[in-house]
């Protein structure tokens, strides 16, 4: 069930679509940022397996630089595997974008992040265009972990 090649990125997820509803009310669940989903410059994704959504997640690109955001697999559906699986999918599509590193914050997840190659960082040794986002000044609490990881190519 967590075979890569079946996922499906890049499909746009917008508030028109019929299970937006569910991507934000599983952000909420999750104690997950919903207030600015709508504003410019995210990019938010259905990950889908065999016609299905197992999760979402969306983006925000800054030059070289991605921060992730929301990324949620739906319930009853944790614990196979398929955070992964939606993690990497947005991955791809931020380095699709443009982007080479990759930025995201977190009050609970570092330990997941961190077996995907994610490496904890001061907060100052980010590039401003990071700092300066809606996220990680005001939606994300100081004790949140900033985490980063390359997005090039593996050689």
């Amino acid at each position: 069930m967590t075979d890569a090649a079946v996922l499906l990125s890049g499909e746009p997820l917008h508030p028109a679509d019929s299970d937006y509803g569910v991507f934000v009310g599983a952000l909420a669940a999750e104690g997950l940022p919903t207030d600015d989903l709508t504003e410019p410059g995210r990019i938010f994704v259905r990950v889908r397996l065999d016609d299905r959504p197992i999760g979402y997640g969306g983006y925000e690109v800054f030059g070289e630089d991605a921060l992730l955001r929301s990324l949620v697999v739906l319930p009853g559906l944790r614990g196979r595997g398929l955070g992964r699986q939606v993690t990497e999918a947005v991955l791809r599509e931020a380095a699709g974008a443009g982007a080479r590193r990759a930025w995201l914050l977190t009050t609970t997840a570092a330990p997941f992040f961190e077996r995907l190659g994610f490496v904890g960082i001061a907060r100052a040794d980010a590039p401003e265009s990071i700092r300066s986002t809606r996220q990680a000044a005001s939606l994300c609490p100081s004790s949140a972990a900033l985490m980063t990881r390359s997005l090039a190519p593996k050689a």
